[in-house]
């Protein structure tokens, strides 16, 4: 709990809830990286950066003014430096909600991001004459505050943080945390407010923790119960793939592709029960003032920077992992960062962030086959298409473990193949082309709309 309170951000109060709203709305009608992400710029980039800033603040200062009277004292005047501690919080405000909501601000977090990327060159720092970069607010930092770190030892507390409750367990979480109540914050009420607020912060990580998880694990069971590991039930639902074939990249048997396959998702399921850290890692290597090459790289204008604290989690994570396979590890373990595949480290998050919007609908649709099949005429289309409703539950998986993990997605075999970059590749390469396959009726009528989600809540 002490480590990971370090990085768990802390839920937003009704006042910071107010400064996002501002936030949210002025990002939307900046046009600061189709101003300032422009090559012909390049050599009048500073000046251009602070009048871009600029612009940006004054018109959070100017939407923050209207909103109610609470927030209206957090605009001290008229100068931009006056105004750096408002600044510092209402940016760290957005960074603090992206972490804990990955699903929101899909598009106007890139544009805060690459905003402070820029603000936090030592050239742009000395002209704004302030930093606008503050560290995002933790439960550790808050518990630390209020000279209560001694909570996060409690035994109370992993039942009092826990996502949710069964209906015979929800009143000994809420007993859990009027204990912890009790003994840090008494009759102090403001004290009370702030420690239930550290204890709910935890809560909310481990519920975003088990909603990323969670879908890598239920489909490292279908795979489990669906297949053998050595040798295919039939030759229908083999998984070996062969180079040319079908688009794959890869040659691998049935054996080979059952083991690429489970490493793959086990590897995933490591990197996404370390959602907090990983944010903190992207931070770290974005924010650091270390310059990047704004460069086409064949995805577009992409701002591509090193990122040596996310490169040294990645490998921790794989040679953790290869240490612990039988077997040996199965393809390559290159890690693509800083280059044309994965730019940066704002992309690097944002591709494993995805992972549950592409494992969901293929678990959602699986799952419902046997209610699908009760439907009128349901029965007599899935015999006539699949054979049996087992039969069709094993050709979707079967399909997805083949393609969704062949090394294609890409022009060539470095930007895609077995790299552990290119195994995501290939699996939004296969929901590409769900579309074609002859059991997409099926994921319709399972209720499937998109992988994509909304990019405007």
């Amino acid at each position: 709990m002490a480590d990971r309170a370090l990085t768990v951000p802390l839920r937003l109060s009704e006042e910071e809830r107010s400064m996002l709203r501002v936030l949210d709305g002025a990002l939307a009608v900046s046009e600061y990286t189709d101003k300032v992400d422009v090559i012909a710029w390049r050599a009048k980039r500073s000046g251009l950066i602070i009048e871009q800033l600029a612009d940006l603040c004054a018109v959070l200062s100017g939407l923050m003014l209207t909103v109610n009277r609470s927030t209206q004292k957090l605009i001290k005047g008229r100068q931009f430096e006056e105004n750096g501690p408002f600044f510092q919080a209402v940016f760290e405000v957005g960074r603090r909600h992206k972490i804990m909501n990955p699903d929101k601000m899909r598009s106007n977090f890139g544009k805060l991001m690459f905003m402070l990327q820029d603000a936090s060159q030592p050239d742009v720092q000395r002209e704004m004459g302030f930093d606008i970069i503050r560290r995002v607010s933790t439960v550790s930092a808050e518990l630390e505050d209020l000279g209560a770190l001694e909570l996060l030892e409690e035994p109370d507390l992993a039942l009092a943080s826990r996502s949710r409750a069964p209906a015979d367990k929800a009143d000994a979480k809420r007993a859990a945390t009027a204990r912890l109540l009790a003994k840090y914050a008494a009759d102090d009420k403001p004290r009370a407010v702030r420690i239930e607020r550290c204890i709910l912060s935890m809560a909310d990580d481990t519920a975003l923790t088990e909603g990323h998880v969670r879908p890598v694990q239920q489909m490292l069971e279908l795979l489990e119960a669906a297949f053998d590991r050595d040798k295919p039930e039939r030759s229908g639902l083999s998984l070996q793939i062969s180079v040319g074939r079908n688009g794959a990249r890869l040659s691998h048997s049935h054996a080979t592709q059952y083991a690429y396959v489970e490493q793959s998702l086990l590897l995933w399921r490591e990197i996404l029960s370390r959602l907090s850290l990983m944010w903190s890692l992207v931070e770290a290597d974005m924010l650091d003032g270390v310059g990047y090459r704004l460069r086409d790289t064949g995805q577009g204008m992409h701002r591509v920077q090193s990122a040596p604290q996310v490169a040294r989690f990645m490998h921790s994570m794989l040679g953790r992992l290869q240490s612990q396979v039988k077997g040996g590890w199965v393809g390559s373990a290159a890690v693509h960062l800083g280059d044309n595949d994965v730019p940066n480290a704002l992309v690097w998050i944002d591709k494993y962030t995805q992972i549950p919007r592409i494992l969901s609908p293929i678990i959602d649709a699986v799952r419902e086959l046997d209610e699908l099949a009760a439907a009128p005429g349901m029965d007599e289309y899935i015999r006539a298409t699949f054979g049996t409703v087992d039969d069709c539950r094993k050709a979707i998986l079967a399909d997805f473990f083949k393609h969704g993990f062949d090394g294609s997605g890409a022009d060539n075999y470095y930007d895609a193949g077995s790299c552990i970059d290119g195994r995501l590749t290939s699996a939004w390469n296969w929901c590409s082309k769900l579309e074609k396959k002859p059991y997409a009726h099926i994921f319709k009528m399972a209720g499937f709309v998109g992988f994509d989600g909304s990019f405007e809540k």
